[in-house]
Order: C-alpha cells, then structure tokens, then sequence
C-alpha cells in the first residue's frame, strides 16, 4: 500500500519492515501499563505517522468491538494493512513476547510483596495516572471528531449518552454497545445516504 496524502499534510509513512512493526509493537505495549489507549495515538498518529487521527479513531472503534483487547485487535489490522497476514502475526507477537515476559517476572515480585502498604499505595497511584492518560487522549482526539460523519454534537451526545449509561446507571456493556451502536451506525448511515 502506498502512502497516501492527507490536505495539507506530508504524506503518511508505512512500517519499513516486519522487524520494524514488531520492535514499534513491542515498544508500544511496553509503555503501555494500565491502559494503551494515549500511547498507541501518540506513536502510530505522532510519531510512526501510520495513520491520521481520524484513521486512528475509525480503527479504535472497530478494535473496540470485535472480541479481545483493542489494541491487540488494532495491531492486528494495522499489521494486515502492511504486510498482510504475517503482518498481522508480527505486530500480535510484538504486542505479547517482551510484555508476557515482563509481567510473569512482575507477578513474582508482586507475590512476594503484596502485603506491602507502599506497593499497593503505588498501584492506586498508577491507576490515577492511567485514567488521566485516557481523558487526555480523549480531549487530543476531540478535534478529529469534526470530521466525522456524524458531526461533534451528535457524536458527542452518544459520548455522554454512553458515559451515563455504564458508569452511572451500570448498564452492561454489550448492550450499551448494541444500542447506541445501533444508533449511531444508523445516524452515520443516514447521513451518508
């Protein structure tokens, strides 16, 4: 696939190899602790270039809605897009070798040191942190929002209508998902007719 040309952007760049996505891959799940969400923006739109913010945001929903976590499901697409399936076979091993390492060699540890006031103080820490990565990430992606089909006041409502439904009226997930996907995909559609 051949870079293509964003208005008023320098073309975007591809990965220059297998090895490449797998080392990108890698990097990015190892500075991806509780929450790869901010990180994978800022590498594959920021840095790599891969992808726009608005290709960033159509592949986020998609791997949010097929099964398994999303940004394996992003590398996954992303990987195919590539180098196809052996493409997708490298990014998903960049994604789990170094980190499945990492973590059973963290689960020892925090075996070991559970009990400990000060490392769960720190994993409460990590977790305020991780949430404002997510937020921050939001706010950044907000302006791709005009962009889209739908419009920012509609794709915003359906932001809030979602917040409101899982975090304060603790609606299942799926069937938040099928219904305000339901909703959204037949605005878009609309729209688009």
């Amino acid at each position: 696939m051949s870079p293509h040309v964003v208005a008023g952007e320098a073309p975007l760049a591809r990965p220059k190899s297998l090895t490449d996505l797998f080392l990108s891959f890698t990097w990015l799940a190892l500075q991806g602790f509780g929450g790869v969400l901010a990180i994978a923006q800022r590498e594959l739109v920021e840095n790599k270039r891969w992808m726009t913010r608005e290709e960033f945001i159509e592949e986020w929903a998609v791997a949010q809605i097929m099964p398994g976590p999303n940004v394996i499901n992003l590398g996954i697409t992303l990987g195919w897009r590539y180098f196809g399936w052996r493409g997708s076979l490298v990014s998903l091993a960049g994604m789990l070798t170094l980190p499945l390492l990492l973590l059973l060699g963290l689960a020892l540890i925090y075996a070991r040191f559970a009990d400990n006031p000060h490392v769960a103080g720190a994993l409460r820490g990590m977790g305020a942190v991780a949430a404002g990565l997510i937020i921050a990430t939001g706010l950044k992606l907000l302006p791709a929002l005009r962009k889209n089909v739908m419009g920012l006041p509609l794709a915003s409502l359906l932001a809030i209508a979602a917040f409101v439904a899982i975090a304060l009226l603790r609606l299942p997930l799926v069937w938040v998902l099928l219904g305000l996907g339901a909703l959204g995909s037949a605005a878009a559609w609309r729209r688009l007719a």
